[in-house]
Order: C-alpha cells, then structure tokens, then sequence
C-alpha cells in the first residue's frame, strides 16, 4: 500500500561519525535537512537515531517525523542505517530520497529536481563530483536490503541491474560535508536564502484545531502498525495523548477513523477502517496539491522581492 509516492530517510545513528545536533546557523543540522525534506513535499520522513536519540526525538518531536533505532550506531558504517530506513518505507512509498545527516547543505530545489526525473537511482553531482542525497526506486530496494558484502550503500548499488543515472546540478550543497568548515561557512547564507518557503501549515478546525500534520503521521503510522502503542513510539508521542487525539477527531469527524479490536490469543489491535483510510489518503492528496499550488503561486507572485531565494 503506497500512500506516499516518496519518503525520506535520514541517517543520524553512527556514535562515531553523525553530529546530528550539530548547530548551523541558529539551528541543527538534522533540522536543517527535515526542513529541505518538507520544502520538497517528501513524506514520511524517517530519521534513524541512535546517538543523542533523546535529545534529537525532544528538539524533533513535532515535526511530523518517524523515529528508528540502530542498536549499532557504535558501528561507523552507513549502509545499516541506510538498510533499516529502507526496510520500513520498503511497502510504503514508490521512491525514497536518502543522506546521511552529516550532508545538511543541499536546497529543496534539489531535491525537486531529482523528484522530476526517472531511474532507479539518482545521484546527483556538482561540477562532476558527486553527492547526496541520492533517490532510489522502490522497485530495487530488495536487491540493496539483501546485499551483504563490503563497500556499504554505493557497492549494494553497484551490484544491482538497475538504471543509475548522474544528475547535474547547481548545488555546492550536494557534496559539502559538515567535516569542511571553510566550505560550510561560506555556504550557510545562501543555504538560508534558500530555505524562504510559504510556511503551510494544513488542517481542520471547528472550535479547536483537531487535525493537523501530527494527527495525520499518527493515523499513518497506525495503518502499518495496526498498533497505536507502536505507533507512538515511532513518533515519539504518549499513549494517553494519542487516545486522546483520537478520540477528539472521531467525535469531530462523526464517523469512526479507527476500528479497536480487543483481546484474543494474539492480543487486541487497532487498524483504520475502510473510510479511516480513504480519509488518510484523500488528504495527503489535497497536501500534495496544495503544496504544489503554493509554491508556484509563491514563486510567480514574489519572485521580484525574493528573486535570489527561490
């Protein structure tokens, strides 16, 4: 079931190498990438953690993100958190843009470029050194899950029999690793220029705002999960809270979103009923085309106040 058409993963595990709260400008680099990510339209967006894991799921908490663990982010090496990101979206999105969080400097445009193009993987490169992050095709996923030799993610690439194309762009971003201060400083300004966006912040409210971009990744979430515990764990949220979440949108929606089944020799679980889900999807569609619409309009409406900045 792909709901989304693409996903992001984030990979921020390694002790040894990730920095992830690492602040540039006035704020992290993870935050700085979860920001591109979003400015892209990417949806959901996974960031596996493991060092400063509490500290990264209180400071992103609420930007409507997924959460993973490597219980080896003492290893160094990419390709296992890479795997674990790819194996959740794995039945759940047609592509999946990834980068390690220590390459936080790439523009949204970028991605988009990336978006519009066809293959089962994109790279793309920057005067002919190439970068990340790099966009792979749901259709070779199980040849890069089951690879096992050495040369991590660019060696499970390799193996594969797929399209790999390079795609040219005018982003130094791609290939500065937070590792080059000299590079980073000098391109943080720009990097900023480049984050001006509409902020649009979709929902439904009555009284009180009752859907929101949480309350979606929860209902998401639980349409995998088919456990609403699980799915708060994923997203960082308490039990209490999501019930409560819950039971609020129901009581405003007037028809119930998810179907509770208790007890039995496997345990009760909740998954989203047939209008639940038809909801859920109806709405990352009216996201999508709303995003879409914004952008364009943002563009054609101030490009004389903000010509550098988008």
């Amino acid at each position: 079931m792909n709901i989304s058409p693409t996903g992001g993963v984030i990979a921020a595990a390694s002790k040894k190498d990730a920095l992830p709260l690492l602040q540039i400008g006035s704020i992290s680099i993870l935050k700085r990438i979860v920001l591109s990510f979003q400015q892209a339209g990417i949806f959901p967006i996974v960031i596996v953690t493991g060092t400063q894991e509490e500290e990264v799921k209180h400071q992103l908490s609420g930007c409507g993100v997924v959460f993973l663990h490597n219980d080896d982010c003492e290893e160094p090496e990419l390709f296992a958190s890479a795997k674990i990101g790819f194996s959740y979206l794995e039945d759940k999105c047609r592509r999946i843009v990834f980068t390690p969080v220590n390459v936080p400097m790439f523009t949204s445009g970028t991605l988009r470029t990336l978006m519009d193009q066809e293959g089962d993987v994109l790279i793309p490169c920057y005067e002919g050194v190439s970068g990340h992050p790099i966009l792979i095709s749901q259709s070779i996923l199980p040849d890069i899950l089951s690879y096992e030799g050495a040369g991590g993610l660019r060696a499970a690439v390799g193996a594969c029999s797929c399209r790999l194309r390079l795609v040219s762009t005018n982003d130094p971003g791609v290939t500065i690793s937070i590792h080059n201060g000299r590079q980073l400083g000098e391109r943080v300004s720009e990097h900023n220029r480049t984050l001006l966006h509409p902020t649009m912040q979709l929902g439904l409210q009555r009284e009180t705002v009752f859907f929101n971009s949480r309350m979606k990744l929860l209902l998401y979430l639980i349409s995998y999960t088919h456990s609403v515990r699980s799915a708060c764990g994923y997203m960082a949220l308490s039990y209490g809270k999501a019930w409560d979440m819950l039971n609020k949108l129901e009581a405003e929606m007037g028809f119930p979103l998810v179907e509770r089944r208790h007890g039995g020799s496997r345990g009760g679980n909740t998954t989203l009923t047939p209008r639940g889900l038809s909801f859920l999807e109806a709405w990352i569609q009216f996201e999508n085309d709303m995003f879409s619409s914004v952008q364009a309009r943002f563009a054609e409406r101030f490009s004389e106040f903000f010509s550098r900045r988008i």
